[in-house]
């Protein structure tokens, strides 16, 4: 790992208290980055906080499904670290259930937090992105690029934050700013904990994913961090499965 790619850059990571957030937060401290962790639950961020560096790690406490709460990060990072050079959407929650099944609330908290919040963050920090020649990168998932049983509101507010990646990298490349997105599989977190529990749904993942695995946080992170860095400076508008080669299979299962 090259420990000096974010050396002197701002990196705001939402949903940083556990997860793929948690991951890229401490990969991008590990790179030599000031990095703003932003989460909802102060104890979460701040265990997560007492790992790195005191001098370049801030804890803003916020939820992003509110514009002012995102407006407020955005003015507290610039605060600390006087700039803004990679803003990671990573935040999100995944009720599911059909659209006969799930409530509106459900629809409700989904698309307020897995779309409004990567919305917002980026309108109130595009402006500080344009001024660092910057970067997004957004946490969408497999659920954005094919449907799911059984998650329907999850797979319409992922398949709306790939888009919105997209059309915000068209929009802001001549500005200097690129906007990528990394997708997913089933990945080990607290979001997913009852998922990895059932050995038998767990049985059923291994059949269909090649490496014959969940992701663990750090294998999302890492491509996070590449997709944030120099050496993708040339990649812009690109929505990355990040599966273990699920989405290489075209669905039948194994013959043999």
């Amino acid at each position: 790992m090259d420990t000096s790619r974010f050396t002197s850059k701002v990196v705001i990571v939402t949903g940083a208290g556990s997860g793929i957030g948690e991951g890229a937060a401490r990969r991008f401290a590990a790179e030599g980055a000031n990095v703003v962790l932003a989460g909802r639950t102060q104890e979460k961020l701040e265990r997560v906080a007492r790992d790195l560096d005191a001098e370049r790690t801030l804890v803003h406490r916020c939820d992003v499904s509110r514009y002012a709460d995102a407006e407020d990060l955005i003015a507290a990072a610039v605060a600390r670290f006087g700039r803004i050079d990679v803003l990671v959407n990573n935040a999100g929650v995944a009720p599911t259930g059909r659209i006969d099944e799930a409530s509106l609330d459900d629809w409700h908290t989904i698309m307020s937090t897995d779309l409004d919040g990567v919305f917002y963050c980026s309108r109130a920090a595009i402006r500080h992105l344009i001024e660092a020649k910057g970067s997004i990168v957004n946490v969408s998932s497999v659920s954005g690029l094919g449907g799911d049983w059984g998650m329907s509101f999850y797979n319409a507010a992922k398949g709306a934050v790939t888009n919105f990646t997209r059309a915000l990298a068209m929009d802001h490349g001549r500005d200097g700013v690129r906007v990528n997105a990394v997708c997913p599989s089933l990945t080990a977190s607290d979001l997913t904990q009852d998922m990895l529990d059932n050995e038998q749904l767990m049985a059923k993942f291994r059949e269909r994913i090649p490496l014959g695995r969940a992701a663990q946080p750090d294998d999302i992170a890492a491509v996070i961090a590449f997709l944030a860095s120099d050496d993708a400076r040339f990649v812009t508008g690109v929505n990355l499965p990040v599966d273990g080669g699920l989405s290489a299979s075209n669905g039948q299962p194994p013959q043999a």
